[in-house]
């Protein structure tokens, strides 16, 4: 008998206990019972996690499932969250997971199966084991890393504590920065889908690793642009005159915009008139040029390695008329 004769296709049932432990085999109100969780609050708790919503009488959750309402009805128990928190804390485990989730998948199955071929039982098998022998790693790692990035959180937001008495409540003053790829719908044109996906992933790898050197954070991505914080403004300054360097070695230009104020952080996210004007000064940019707003260039003044030029003031939508300074490297040499 041949090899792949003996390959039996992995089912759905047996994916689902590699990953949760077990079958589903409660039902909404059965799961909400046992958990002692009230049924409407694990509804809104399923929904925030990403998930559908299953039919009263189909038996869609787990033994798992049922232990971690258990752990929210423990939470609960407490004075220190209510509800509206859990059910806030569950969308951004949901949506962050899930993310992580797509993103490790796409990976595990690019490294493992030739894209040119759809895979057949044989590889699907493999990566099936594959993946039982790598997740008790991956897991024991997930946790370590959320612990960590909880601990870096911890001490960015005692950082600015200080700052923010100044500016008000929820309100820490931090420098935002937005880079952006420059001819990005052009190069998209001419390259195909994986040539495509590869250029927005190497983009997303470079500045990621260049804002994680300077202790700052890489707030989000959006294809060819990213937004990143930092708490200090000579510390957006250094990251993105080496964003700028890193790219152009990768035959890539970029223009920056950088502003330094009060913002507003909400669900991993920052809002407000900083973020907004760091934006308009990325749009009015050239290639290979950072272009800071007023506070951020007295914030910098007089730092080693740091040299500011004013240019002419500029019209911004929505925020009047600014004045912008280009911040660039002193030249080599003597003066």
């Amino acid at each position: 008998m041949a090899e792949t004769d003996t390959v039996r296709r992995p089912t759905a049932e047996e994916i689902e206990r590699l990953f949760v432990g077990s079958a589903p085999r409660h039902t909404r109100g059965e799961v909400a019972s046992l958990a002692g969780v009230p049924p409407e609050l694990a509804r809104r708790i399923w929904r925030a996690l990403g998930f559908a919503t299953p039919a009263d009488d189909t038996p869609a959750f787990t033994d798992a499932d049922v232990e971690a309402l258990r752990r929210v009805a423990g939470m609960l128990g407490g004075e220190t969250i209510d509800e509206e928190t859990v059910v806030r804390m569950a969308r951004a485990l949901g949506q962050t997971t899930a993310r992580l989730a797509q993103w490790q998948s796409e990976i595990m199955i690019g490294a493992l199966f030739d894209p040119a071929e759809p895979p057949g039982d044989q590889e699907l098998a493999g990566a099936v084991e594959a993946t039982r022998r790598l997740l008790p790693d991956f897991e024991a790692l997930l946790v370590h890393v959320w612990r960590a990035q909880l601990a870096a959180a911890g001490t960015r937001l005692l950082a600015m504590a200080d700052v923010g008495a100044e500016t008000g409540p929820g309100r820490p003053s931090m420098a935002v920065g937005f880079a952006d790829l420059v001819s990005f719908t052009q190069v998209s044109r001419e390259l195909d889908e994986q040539g495509l996906a590869e250029l927005v992933e190497n983009f997303e790898a470079k500045t990621s690793d260049v804002v994680a050197g300077h202790g700052a954070r890489l707030v989000k991505t959006l294809g060819d642009e990213v937004l990143f914080t930092a708490p200090t403004a000579e510390t957006a300054a250094r990251v993105a005159l080496d964003l700028v360097d890193v790219l152009r070695e990768e035959g890539r230009d970029v223009r920056i915009g950088l502003s330094y104020g009060p913002v507003l952080p909400a669900m991993g996210d920052v809002f407000g008139t900083t973020v907004n004007l760091a934006a308009r000064l990325t749009a009015i940019a050239r290639p290979c040029t950072v272009l800071v707003d007023a506070g951020l260039a007295e914030a910098v003044e007089g730092s080693p390695g740091l040299l500011l030029h004013r240019i002419r003031r500029r019209p911004a939508r929505g925020l009047g008329v600014i004045q912008p300074y280009v911040l660039r490297r002193p030249p080599e040499g003597p003066a």
